[in-house]
């Protein structure tokens, strides 16, 4: 069996310090190589601030005796390495310690320009302070070295085994989810695995419920602190928050940073300045999440706890949510949907969405087998009725002229309280696809899905299964959302395909999602679907991805 050192060295082959930047699980310390010139660089991860708000040194460089410099060897979780036997590594969260043989220096340009050099003998300490400037001290080099190992060590000695084609991914996937292992200080002790520590620094409620999947392979502990933190804060009424950061929690349009604001208006939409507060939250994703969680191990007073948060928020939608009161449940705002950018939202809002449809189906039946299983007294009824009546104006949402399910902008769906429907967005886009979720789609409509699946003028391309159709007007290969792969929406639809009685497809599916990911060279955010490669503008190392593809290569090694 792999043990943790192999794969430590396995991760370190994809540490390149541009893609995937050297950090500790728990720091907010980001060590990038120099983007012109030599050595390398340091930032800090902040919410809502980006890389050149947090420059903590421009430069470090480190030379020989003779003034030569020395470039990056190689890097390690635990280490980077220059060459001539000096390495750099963290001292603890908020400190980096370098050191080196006799006569070798580092130089150290600060973000005024100013630059001052230091020999490193037996290590030097950069203290790192909340307001980002550092302070040299002298220190223990090797203890910090060892220090550091120890941590990664520890990490990696709970790495899953997966098949030998999959092992050296899921071991840089590993990496990402410790490295993005933050302290949010607000709340205590809580450690929350953000999407990214470059720019996406908080606990995006969607974003936990995919990295608890993966994460439960190796430290099912962690993956529960993850939900527990997506569960911790609803409001009032029951609503879950879309944010849970160290400033607090983003649950509607009034917490929205400026800058968000600023890129809504930018894009045209119609609510960047609401005249009341829209709530932000994500999918109802919740029940399938906490069941998949305590699959891998159970707890049942946890199981309940969580529970009666997840019903709270199952509830929310049906009376918070559905703003035009025909039954179905609608979106409020793009970013509750987890698919911000998406062609569903260029119509008016509120949006009637087929994914939203079905998630509320099978959350009310997990809901259901969850009470069963750890509420053995309770009646269940409500929740399997609900999930019917649901299902029913669900299907009002099939188009038998265009075999594919449609969204609806304004909000009403056809046939519900007799209303004639919104405007109707022709768009063809992955979340009709997600009614194979439900698993109970009448058989027409559930093999026109997967007719869907296997069209290659739609969404079966080269390397997955785009967002939005390759024969669509609304396609483009790079625009979030609107084309791009993403891991997640792929997982998606690959448990919809097994749940609607289709399992080979679903594998076939994962197969490939896991190949378009080692292709790809790592767990990015999303992937042009005719290069298979990063998008242009999606952030590396990333949450979701790597969480998920751990987990398709946990399930595809069984």
């Amino acid at each position: 069996m792999t043990d943790a050192a192999d794969l430590a060295a396995l991760a370190g082959r994809h540490l390149d310090l541009v893609s995937a930047p050297f950090t500790l699980p728990r720091s907010r310390v980001l060590v990038f190589r120099a983007e012109h010139g030599d050595g390398v660089r340091v930032h800090t991860s902040e919410y809502e601030k980006r890389l050149s708000e947090c420059r903590v040194l421009d430069a470090v460089v480190v030379t020989d005796a003779e003034g030569a410099v020395l470039p990056v060897a190689d890097v390690l979780p635990g280490r980077v390495r220059f060459e001539g036997d000096a390495t750099l590594t963290f001292d603890g969260p908020s400190a980096l310690s370098l050191g080196g043989a006799p006569g070798v220096r580092v130089r150290l340009v600060r973000p005024d320009g100013s630059v001052e050099e230091h020999p490193l003998g037996d290590g030097i300490r950069l203290r790192i302070a909340a307001d980002r400037t550092v302070s040299v001290e002298s220190g223990g080099h090797a203890a910090a070295l060892a220090a550091t190992a120890s941590v990664w060590d520890k990490w990696f000695a709970k790495c899953p085994v997966a098949r030998d084609d999959l092992q050296e991914m899921t071991a840089f996937c590993w990496w990402v989810l410790g490295a993005n292992i933050v302290e949010l200080p607000s709340l205590g002790d809580a450690r929350a695995i953000v999407p990214s520590k470059i720019g996406y620094v908080g606990l995006w409620q969607w974003d936990a419920y995919f990295i608890a999947v993966g994460l439960r392979h190796g430290d099912p502990e962690l993956a529960r602190e993850q939900l527990d933190l997506a569960f911790r804060f609803p409001q009032p009424d029951g609503q879950l928050p879309d944010v849970v950061h160290e400033l607090g929690v983003l649950a509607t349009s009034d917490d929205l940073p400026e800058s968000d604001r600023a890129n809504l208006r930018r894009a045209g939409s119609q609510i960047a300045d609401p005249s009341a507060p829209v709530p932000l939250t994500k999918p109802p994703l919740a029940a399938w999440a906490l069941r998949t969680v305590l699959a891998v191990q159970d707890d049942p007073d946890y199981a309940r706890t969580q529970l009666a948060r997840v019903i709270r928020s199952q509830d929310w939608w049906f009376a918070g949510s559905d703003l035009d009161h025909d039954g179905m449940p609608e979106y409020g705002h793009p970013y509750s949907s987890g698919l911000d950018d998406s062609p569903i939202f260029d119509g008016p809002l509120p949006t009637a969405a087929p994914d939203l449809g079905a998630y509320l189906v099978r959350q009310d039946l997990e809901i259901a087998a969850l009470l069963e299983r750890y509420e053995p007294g309770v009646d269940v009824t409500r929740f399997r009725e609900r999930a019917a009546r649901t299902q029913e104006l669900l299907l009002t949402m099939w188009s038998s002229e265009e075999s594919r399910f449609l969204a609806y902008g304004g909000g009403a769906i056809p046939g519900a309280l007799g209303a004639p429907g919104g405007e109707v967005l022709h768009s063809d886009t992955v979340v009709g696809l997600l009614p194979l979720l439900t698993g109970t789609l009448p058989a027409p409509v559930s093999e026109a899905l997967r007719a869907a699946v296997d069209d290659p003028s739609r969404f079966a391309l080269e390397w997955g299964l785009p967002t939005v159709a390759a024969s669509d007007p609304d396609f483009s290969p790079e625009r979030m959302w609107r084309g791009p792969i993403w891991v997640n929406t792929s997982v998606l639809v690959a448990e919809g395909l097994e749940a609607s009685g289709y399992p080979e497809r679903a594998r076939e599916l994962r197969e490939q999602t896991v190949a378009l990911v080692i292709h790809g060279g790592g767990p990015h955010e999303y992937f042009n679907p005719h290069t298979g490669l990063k998008a242009e503008r999606a952030t590396t190392a990333f949450g979701w991805s790597a969480a998920l593809f751990v987990d398709l290569a946990v399930r595809l090694s069984g």
